[in-house]
C-alpha cells in the first residue's frame, strides 16, 4: 500500500510562488529534540548513559538520553532484544592489537550498518550516542594527529544483541563514522572528533562539505560519470576552487560573480535565456534556492511556473544578497514526474512522483560498489522526501562516482586518514523524449543509506528482524574492517624467512602499501627484494634437516641486531619449519614446530589424520587416504601390497606438483621411484620444491573426483574465513594444474562439506593459527584429502581471493604472525567470477614467444580484459616443470567468464590440439 499524506495548509496555495520546506532532519523539522515520550514502545530508563570523567550540561544529557530512546525504539521495531547495560563492570581489552569501529550518529541512520557490524565483528561494533564518549589524545610522532578512546558506547553482537558497556582501559579506535548530516545535536562536535586522526575515518566536515555542494557534485556528475542531471543556471559568488574553469556541462550555466549588487541586467539575461532554452525540456516549473553548506536545511525552495521570467528575477536579485563567500543562487528546472501506470482504470488523486535512491560503497582497490537501490513514491504535486516515501525495490543498473577526493591535499580532506567510504544518490524518475529518465539530484551521506536500512526491513518486518542478505551497508562494514587492519598493521616489524620467487613479487608492494617494516632472511645474497626491505640477512636456508642449529643461529643474529620484532612468518613451502622453529627461539606467534613438520611430511599428514578417530565427528579420519612413505626400493614393493592401484607417486616435501604421477602398475611404480631418485637428488635439481628435505616419496591411493583448492583462515582453533575454488581436469598421467574456477560451482552443501573437511584436517595436525592451502578431491563418499600446504596459497589465489573478495591473505598472514585476529568479513560474497588456465612452456613456448608474450598479456591486464600472474621467470621447457603463468578472465557468471577465456585463448594460440583448453574448463560448465 502506497501511502498518500493528506494535504496540509501550506500545500493549498494559489498558482505562483511556493515556498516549501526542501530539507529533512530526523524528528520532521525544527531545532530542538523532540518532546520527550515520542517513541512508543517500553524500556528500561534507568542505565548508566553517564561516562565518567566526562560530565555533560543539560542540553548534551537531553540528546543523550534521546539518542538512546531512538536506539529502544529502532531495536523494538526490528523484532530485536532491548539493549543490556553492563556498564557497572567495564569491559577490559587489548588497546592497540584489536579492531574498533566506532560510530557517532543516529541509532537510525546507521542501525543497519550497526547491526551488520555486529555479525562480521561481534563485540567491535561500538555506537557512540554522546561526543563525551570519546577523546582525542595526540598520537606520538605523529605531530598534529591524535588517536580516538572510547570510553562508554552501545556493542553491537550477532543475533541483535547490543550491550551499554564502558572500557577500561579505553578502547582505541581503528575507525571512526561520524554521522555529519542534518539534524545532529552535535555536528561541531562530531566535526572536530573527526579532524587528523590516526585512524581511517569514513567522512569529515571537509569531504560533507564538498560532497554535499549540489553545485559542484552535479558538474562531477555530468562531466565525469556521464549522468543526467537537471538543468540548472547557477549564479557564485566568488566560486570555489573546484569550481573555477573548467569544461562547460550539458544543461550547467555557471554564471561567476564579482559581486552582489547592480547585477539586475545580467540576471535578467541569463535568466530569461535559461528559461527559454531546451535544456529545460518538458519542465513546466523551475525551483529557486540558495546553494551551499551553510544552507542546508535552513532555507525554503521557491517553485515557478516557467512562464514567469519577472517574478524568478526578483527572486534571484533578493537571493543575492544573502550570499557569501563560495556560495549561489540555483535556479533549475523541476523534473515532471513520470506517470504510474495503474491496471484497470486510473484512481482518482494527485499524481505519483518516484525518486531512487542509490547507496555506493568504496571497496577494494578504491573502486565504487553499487550496493543498493530503492525508490520511494509519492505525490507528485510536491518534493519527495526519503521519510515520506515508501521504499521498494528497484532493479536497475546506476553508475556512480567517487573520484572528487582524487588530488585533495589532507588538510582539504579534514586529515591524512579522511576519505568518503560511502556516498547516497538521489535520482528522480522523469520522462524525457518519451523515454523514462533518472534525472541525479544530490549526493547525500546517510538519507539513502536509512532508506536502504528501510527497504531491508528493518522497521517494517518486527519478526523477521534485519534481512540476512544484500544489506546495503555489507559492503561498507567490510571496508571498515579492512581499513581497521590497515591501520592495525601499520607500522609493524616482521621478520619474512624466504623470499621466494617471480610468483610473490606482490609481497614487497603490498608490505609498502600496508607500513609494513620487512626485515628478510635469504640464501640468495642477490636477491632483487634485498634492496626492498629494512634489513637483509643472507643465511642459507636449503639445508633443512638442520633447521634447528640454523633457527638457533638465526635468533643469534636477530638479537644482535637488535630487531624489535612484531612477528615472523614464511609463504615459502621450504622454510615453513625453520619459520615455526625460529619463532619459538624469539618467543613470537606460531603453530607449534611439530604440526607444522607434520601438515610438511605429507604420509606423516596422512597416517596420522587415518588414526584421528574423534569424537567430535565426523573425524578427520573419513578424509585421509590410505598411503605409504617410500625410501628405497623395497619399500616400494611393500607399498605395492598396501595401497591399492591405481595410485598416486609424489615427493614426500614436494611442491607444484612437480613429480606426480599416476602410477597404475608394480612396474609404473618402481620405473617413477627410480626416475625420481635419478633426476631431483638435491636442491640444485630443482630449487624452491623441497628437495632440501631430501628426495623421499610416498604412494597413496588415486580417488577419483573433481579437485578443489580450499583456503583458510584460523586464528585460536577458530575459523575465520573459508574460500573454495574448483581445479579443471589434470593431463594424466601428470598432475600439474589446468585450469581453475572461482567461486565454486558446487552446490552450498558440497561447499560447506569442503570446508569442514579442510578445517577438521587442520585442527587434527595442530594447525590452529594462520592462514593455509588446503586441497581436496570431492568424491562420491565426500571430501578426501590430498595434501594440507601450511601457508598462504601459491599461484594465483592470493590474487583472485582479494580481486574477488577483497580480502588479502597475505595481510591475514601477517596479522596472524603478530598474534592480530584478522579483520576479516564473516561472509564475504565474491563480486563476480573468475575462470582461468595455466600456460605451460612445454605446450605454449611459441605462443609465449610470440603472440601471448609476457608484454602481450601484461598489455591485456593493465586493460582489464585478462588476469596475468606470472609464475616463472624463465621460458626453458624440462620434463619436471611448473606452470609459467596463469590467465584469467572475469564475468558476471562462470558460463560468460568461460567463454570469454576460451575466446582469448584460441586468439592467443594457447588453445590447441595437445592443450584442450575447452576440455579442461568443462568441469566449470
Amino acid at each position: 500500500m502506497i501511502h498518500l499524506d493528506p494535504l496540509s495548509p501550506e500545500w493549498d496555495c494559489p498558482l505562483g510562488s511556493k515556498d516549501l520546506e526542501e530539507e529533512e532532519c530526523p524528528w520532521g523539522g525544527g531545532s530542538g529534540l523532540p518532546p520527550p515520550g515520542c517513541f512508543p514502545g517500553s524500556w528500561r530508563h534507568d542505565v548508566g548513559l553517564d561516562c565518567k570523567g566526562s560530565p555533560e550540561g543539560a542540553e548534551a544529557q537531553a540528546g543523550t538520553v534521546y539518542y538512546y530512546s531512538l536506539l529502544q525504539s529502532c531495536l523494538q521495531q526490528a523484532g530485536l532484544p532491548e539493549t543490556q547495560d553492563r556498564s557497572q563492570v567495564p569491559r577490559t581489552g587489548c588497546p592497540g592489537a584489536e579492531v574498533t569501529l566506532c560510530i557517532l550518529g543516529s541509532p537510525s541512520t546507521f542501525l543497519s550498518v550497526l547491526l551488520e557490524g555486529g555479525v562480521q565483528s561481534p563485540g567491535n561494533m561500538l555506537l557512540c550516542l554522546s561526543p563525551a564518549w570519546l577523546t582525542k589524545v595526540p598520537a606520538p610522532g605523529q605531530p598534529g594527529e591524535a588517536a580516538l578512546l572510547v570510553s562508554k558506547a552501545v556493542s553491537f553482537h550477532p543475533g541483535g544483541l547490543t550491550f551499554l558497556d564502558d572500557f577500561v582501559p579505553p578502547r582505541r579506535a581503528t575507525y571512526f563514522l561520524a554521522g555529519l548530516g542534518l539534524g545532529s545535536c552535535w555536528g561541531r562536535e562530531a566535526a572536530e572528533l573527526a579532524r587528523d586522526l590516526t585512524c581511517p575515518t569514513g567522512a569529515s566536515a571537509e569531504l560533507a562539505r564538498l560532497l554535499e555542494d549540489r553545485l559542484l557534485t552535479r558538474r562531477l556528475l555530468a562531466q565525469q560519470g556521464g549522468v543526467v542531471v537537471p538543468a540548472t543556471l547557477a549564479f557564485t559568488y566568488k566560486p570555489p576552487v573546484l569550481l573555477r574553469g573548467g569544461d562547460a556541462s550539458q544543461g550547467l550555466r555557471l554564471v561567476e560573480l564579482s559581486g552582489k549588487e547592480g547585477q539586475e541586467t545580467l540576471v535578467k539575461e541569463e535568466v530569461g535565456a535559461f528559461l527559454l532554452s531546451e535544456a529545460l525540456g518538458d519542465a513546466l516549473q523551475v525551483a529557486v534556492k540558495l546553494s551551499g553548506w551553510r544552507w542546508r536545511g535552513r532555507q525554503a525552495l521557491r517553485l515557478y511556473p516557467r512562464a514567469e521570467l519577472g517574478t524568478v528575477v526578483d527572486t534571484v536579485l533578493a537571493l543575492l544578497e544573502k550570499l557569501e563567500e563560495e556560495e549561489s543562487v540555483l535556479v533549475e528546472a523541476v523534473c515532471p514526474p513520470a506517470r504510474l501506470p495503474f491496471p484497470g482504470s486510473p484512481p482518482p488523486g494527485p499524481e505519483l512522483a518516484v525518486r531512487i535512491c542509490a547507496v555506493v560503497c568504496r571497496t577494494q582497490g578504491d573502486r565504487p560498489l553499487l550496493s543498493k537501490v530503492v525508490c520511494g513514491v509519492g505525490r507528485g504535486d510536491r518534493p519527495l522526501r526519503h521519510q515520506s516515501s515508501l521504499p521498494l525495490t528497484l532493479e536497475a543498473a546506476l553508475a556512480a562516482v567517487l573520484a572528487l577526493e582524487t588530488g585533495l591535499s589532507a588538510e582539504q580532506r579534514g586529515g591524512r586518514r579522511a576519505r568518503t567510504d560511502f556516498l547516497g544518490v538521489d535520482f528522480a524518475l522523469t520522462v524525457a523524449g518519451g523515454a523514462l529518465t533518472p534525472v541525479a539530484l544530490e549526493l547525500n551521506g546517510c538519507l539513502c543509506l536509512e532508506a536502504c536500512g528501510a527497504l531491508e526491513g528493518l522497521w517494517a518486518a518486527p519478526r523477521r528482524g534485519p534481512a540476512a542478505e544484500a544489506a546495503a551497508s555489507a559492503p561498507l562494514v567490510e571496508t571498515m574492517l579492512r581499513r581497521s587492519a590497515r591501520c592495525l598493521m601499520e607500522g609493524r616489524q616482521l621478520l619474512l624467512i624466504g623470499a621466494g620467487g617471480v610468483s610473490k613479487k606482490f609481497v614487497w608492494e603490498a608490505a609498502r602499501d600496508y607500513g609494513l617494516k620487512l626485515h628478510l632472511v635469504e640464501s640468495d645474497p642477490n636477491h632483487f627484494a634485498s634492496q626492498l626491505v629494512q634489513t637483509f640477512i643472507h643465511f642459507d636456508v636449503t639445508e633443512h634437516r638442520r633447521d634447528e642449529e640454523n633457527a638457533r643461529l638465526l635468533a643469534e643474529l636477530v638479537r644482535a641486531r637488535g630487531l624489535q620484532l612484531d612477528g615472523c612468518f614464511s609463504y615459502w613451502d621450504d622454510c615453513l619449519v625453520l619459520t615455526a622453529l625460529l619463532c619459538q627461539e624469539l618467543g613470537l606467534p606460531c603453530n607449534p614446530p611439530a604440526a607444522m613438520r607434520l601438515a610438511k611430511q605429507k604420509s606423516r599428514t596422512q597416517l596420522h589424520l587415518l588414526r584421528r578417530h574423534g569424537p567430535p565427528w565426523p573425524a578427520p579420519s573419513l578424509h585421509a587416504v590410505p598411503c605409504c612413505p617410500l625410501e628405497s626400493e623395497a619399500d616400494v614393493e611393500r607399498a605395492i601390497r598396501q595401497v591399492p592401484l591405481p595410485g598416486v607417486m609424489k615427493l614426500e616435501f614436494g611442491a607444484g606438483a612437480v613429480g606426480v604421477r599416476l602410477v597404475e602398475d608394480a612396474p609404473q611404480c618402481h620405473e617413477h621411484f627410480s626416475r625420481i631418485a635419478r633426476d631431483l637428488q638435491g636442491e640444485a635439481d630443482h630449487p624452491g620444491i623441497g628437495l632440501g628435505w631430501g628426495n623421499a616419496m610416498l604412494l597413496m591411493e588415486f580417488v577419483e573426483g573433481t579437485e578443489h583448492d580450499v583456503d583458510l583462515v584460523l586464528f585460536g582453533g577458530r575459523l575465520l574465513a573459508a574460500f573454495v575454488s574448483d581445479n579443471g581436469p589434470t593431463r594424466l598421467p601428470g598432475f600439474t594444474e589446468t585450469a581453475a574456477c572461482m567461486p565454486t560451482g558446487l552446490a552450498p552443501e558440497q561447499e560447506a562439506q569442503l570446508v569442514q573437511a579442510a578445517f577438521r584436517c587442520c585442527l587434527g595436525c595442530g594447525l590452529l593459527d594462520g592462514v593455509f592451502n588446503v586441497e581436496l578431491k570431492l568424491t562420491r563418499a565426500g571430501p578426501r584429502l590430498i595434501e594440507i600446504n601450511p601457508r598462504m596459497g601459491g599461484f594465483y589465489l592470493r590474487d583472485w581471493i582479494l580481486e574477488l573478495y577483497g580480502v588479502d591473505l597475505f595481510l591475514a598472514a601477517a596479522m596472524v604472525a603478530c598474534g592480530l585476529r584478522p579483520a576479516l568479513p564473516t561472509h564475504p560474497r565474491a563480486r563476480g567470477h573468475l575462470v582461468g588456465v595455466m600456460c605451460l612452456v612445454s605446450q605454449h613456448l611459441q605462443a609465449l614467444s610470440s603472440t601471448a608474450s609476457r608484454e602481450t598479456l601484461q598489455g591485456l591486464h593493465d586493460r582489464g580484459l585478462l588476469r596475468f600472474n606470472q609464475l616463472e621467470e624463465a621460458l626453458v621447457p624440462g620434463e619436471y616443470e611448473e606452470p609459467y603463468c596463469s590467465v584469467a578472465c572475469a564475468g558476471p557468471s562462470p558460463a560468460e567468464a568461460r567463454l570469454r577465456l576460451l575466446g582469448l585463448c584460441q586468439g592467443l594460440g594457447i588453445d590447441g590440439p595437445q592443450y584442450p583448453v575447452a576440455h579442461f574448463l568443462s568441469h566449470f560448465k
